[in-house]
Order: structure tokens, then C-alpha cells, then sequence
């Protein structure tokens, strides 16, 4: 697989592009705030088509820039009020585009639709797309207790190799954080 990240945008928002391979179809995940340029760059010096933009919440950092494509934005029908764009509602489950499987998580907290994706690599390896729910060496904003639900019921019982990709900041792995993030300690979570 695939996976070319970079940060855009005052908030330095990640944006990643997932394929199967380089030169074929790929999905977009958080086309946010000033990501147009380096986005066609990285399609062009890959040689992607993007066919889905995804999105893991819908704050403007994470999504302003989905506009500038004639692709409706993936995102949850709860984040709806913050873009006025076409789009298409994501629900939790499978969800097979650009020949990648990947399965929406519901992870409610930072966001009331906020999602995260995840994917098992050919390779074998696994990627969690986690927005701004969980950062290297923290999480996201809150205003209640759905995220720290959301992070013990859905993502930290994941595998330590685990492969996490935040919305903000360097990759990390599920391993690393639920031993070490100061935000988690005391967060129990079965381990899968």
C-alpha cells in the first residue's frame, strides 16, 4: 500500500493519500485548509487519480479543501454543519474504494461524527487514520466523555503494531501510546 502524508494549512492539518500502488486510483483523507498545491503535487509525482475524499471530522483545518475537486466529500451525517459541499454520509463498516478495504470506525468526541480508518496493508501491515482523536503523545479536544468512550472501545484494544496516523503531527503506533500517552494513563482497554 500506498500512504503519502504532509501537513497543510495554519493548523498543519495532515492530509494523506492512500493507494494500492503509485500510478493508479487513490483516496484522499482530510483535504483540509491550504492543501490544494501540495495535494496535486503529491498526485502528480505519484501519478494518483484520486476517485473518494474522506473525511475524519469536519472542522475547515480538516475539509476547506475538498471543495476545490469535483469529488463529494465523504463524511458523517453528524459533522454535516460544517460543509456546505456535496457529499456523501459515512456510516460505521466496510468501505471498499480505490481498491483499498477500510473500515470506518465511529469515534464520536473531538466531533460528533468524528471517524477514524483503518486498514490492513498487503504487506500486513496496519494503518489507523485517527483525525484529531489521537495524537503521538495525545488526543484531541473534548467537551464531554464520548472520547475517552471512543478511544477505549474502538482504538485502544487495537494492536500494538498498529500504525497510527493523526491529524496533527508525527505518525505513532497504538502500542507506544497506550503505554506512554499521559492523556490515556489509567485507560483500560482490552487488548485484541
Amino acid at each position: 500500500m500506498l500512504v503519502v502524508g504532509f501537513a497543510a494549512g495554519p493548523l498543519r492539518a495532515n492530509c494523506y493519500l492512500l493507494a494500492p500502488a503509485a500510478g493508479g486510483e487513490c483516496v484522499v483523507v482530510d483535504p483540509g485548509q491550504d492543501s490544494g498545491e501540495p495535494l496535486a503535487a503529491a498526485l502528480a509525482e505519484h501519478r494518483l487519480t484520486p476517485v473518494a475524499l474522506l473525511a475524519t471530522h469536519g472542522h475547515p483545518d480538516h475539509v476547506a479543501g475538498a471543495a476545490g475537486h469535483d469529488l463529494p466529500l465523504h463524511l458523517h451525517p453528524a459533522d454535516r454543519e460544517w460543509y456546505d459541499g456535496p457529499s456523501v454520509p459515512l456510516a460505521e463498516g466496510p468501505l471498499e474504494l480505490a481498491g483499498l478495504a477500510l473500515e470506518v470506525l465511529s469515534v464520536p468526541g473531538h466531533t460528533p461524527g468524528s471517524v477514524a480508518f483503518a486498514a490492513t496493508a498487503s504487506e500486513g501491515g496496519r494503518l489507523l487514520l485517527t483525525g484529531d482523536t489521537l495524537f503521538a503523545g495525545s488526543i484531541g479536544r473534548s467537551d464531554g466523555p464520548d472520547l475517552e468512550r471512543s478511544l477505549r472501545t474502538k482504538l485502544l484494544g487495537l494492536p500494538d503494531d498498529t500504525v497510527v496516523l493523526p491529524g496533527h503531527g508525527p505518525a505513532t503506533t497504538i502500542g507506544r501510546e497506550r503505554a506512554s500517552n499521559p492523556a490515556l494513563t489509567g485507560a483500560e482497554a482490552c487488548r485484541a
